[in-house]
């Protein structure tokens, strides 16, 4: 049974390591026209690094959770932070786009690897409300990376190029190692630690795959995600195009909504504390359903309905922050003793939805493609968490049982 506590300065650590994939994500989209340029690419092909990315960070999160259920937390990241420094480097110097796209599929997949290992040393170490607390006071931290980054990016950019925005992001790596050296202790003991071959890492995945609460929790989880990236991917083009606003102003609406997104996981970190996670679940499953739902009463209405709209977009970010933290931590709760596979699980889907979500909402003009999609994220979301049924209860499953069967 976890007993140790979270102090801040490891809270704040594993908020960095979640923060790497955001960070490295968004520091440099200011510049890619300029990488498009000077690498003497289309558009299309510079898109493939974003692509890459996002396919290493999915990719990574699937092989390290098991991984790390085996050797323990500590040494997996470590090397990962080392390859992540490697990577970084081979960015900052690539000569060709394809050098580029492949030292960014390495660079997905260490910083998927910081991701899940934040998440499983959470679960190693408390659970109920302080985990829940915990996990939305990490959303915080990492939220504060879509803010700063674009413009971190555009700083670093203007007197360095393109190729200063990985220099930073490789020395942002090297500090971590160092500060994850020095701050971070094992924190999966060797009697919870499972055999390191592929019949162990078969059973990890049966056990948390056929966990039905946590399968229902995690889909909940990415299926709001979904919903929130559903807003994320055509907010651009539905504020700039639809509604004619200039980039100026959508920088501020998107700046507006992702402080209003950290402020809620901030109130829930809060209010966890009071109220059972999964009640703090309920309010931002409903609250999630019913901005999806205005989103699309409002689209139909037509093109004039501005600020309903903008106000219904606030409305979506802010109640995935009651859900995001709470979700987490009933899930892996019910998978304590594989809590690196199920962290490795649930990212994998998060980002997979992702992947869909996003040509979904480009299919057709105006905001309706992106309220359907939103509305169809927030319905599967709302359906998956009525299944999960009522509080989790303590205790090893049968599927975990089995695992542990295998592993012998």
């Amino acid at each position: 049974m976890p007993s140790r506590s979270i102090r801040t300065p490891l809270l704040f650590t594993l908020g960095a390591m979640s923060a790497v994939g955001p960070l490295a994500t968004d520091m440099y989209l200011p510049s890619l026209p300029q990488v498009a340029d000077e690498l003497g690419v289309s558009a299309a092909t510079i898109q493939l690094t974003l692509t890459a990315f996002m396919v290493g960070l999915a990719f990574g999160q699937l092989m390290v959770g098991p991984l790390s259920d085996g050797l323990g937390r500590r040494r997996p990241l470590l090397v990962s932070l080392v390859v992540l420094a490697a990577a970084g480097v081979a960015c900052a110097v690539a000569p060709s786009a394809a050098v580029l796209i492949a030292a960014r599929l390495v660079q997905g997949v260490s910083s998927g690897v910081g991701m899940v290992i934040a998440r499983a040393v959470v679960s190693d170490l408390a659970e109920g409300r302080q985990a829940a607390r915990t996990y939305s006071l990490l959303t915080v931290i990492v939220g504060v990376a879509p803010i700063l980054a674009p413009p971190i990016g555009v700083v670093v950019a203007g007197p360095f190029g393109w190729r200063g925005v990985f220099w930073v992001l490789t020395g942002f790596a090297v500090v971590l190692l160092a500060i994850v050296w020095r701050v971070l202790p094992e924190t999966l003991p060797p009697e919870r630690r499972h055999p390191v071959r592929f019949r162990a890492f078969a059973g990890s995945a049966v056990a948390v795959l056929t966990t039905r609460v946590y399968v229902c929790y995690t889909v909940a989880f990415a299926m709001t995600y979904g919903a929130l990236f559903g807003y994320i991917s055509a907010s651009s083009f539905v504020v700039q195009e639809s509604m004619g606003y200039s980039s100026t102003v959508y920088a501020v609406v998107f700046a507006c909504n992702a402080v209003g997104l950290t402020a809620a996981n901030a109130a829930n970190s809060r209010l966890v504390g009071r109220f059972h996670p999964r009640a703090l679940l309920t309010a931002g499953i409903g609250a999630t359903c019913t901005a999806s739902v205005l989103l699309t009463v409002i689209a139909a209405a037509g093109p004039d309905a501005h600020w309903p709209l903008l106000a219904a977009m606030f409305l979506l970010a802010c109640s995935t922050g009651f859900v995001f933290g709470n979700a987490t931590a009933l899930a892996l709760e019910r998978v304590r003793d594989r809590a690196g596979t199920g962290s490795a699980v649930l990212g994998a889907l998060q980002f997979a939805v992702g992947a869909v979500v996003s040509p979904l909402v480009g299919l057709g003009g105006g905001p309706m493609p992106m309220a359907l999609t939103v509305l169809g994220c927030a319905v599967i979301a709302a359906a998956a968490f009525l299944t999960a049924g009522g509080p989790a209860r303590r205790g090893v499953t049968a599927a975990t049982r089995s695992a542990r069967a295998a592993d012998r």
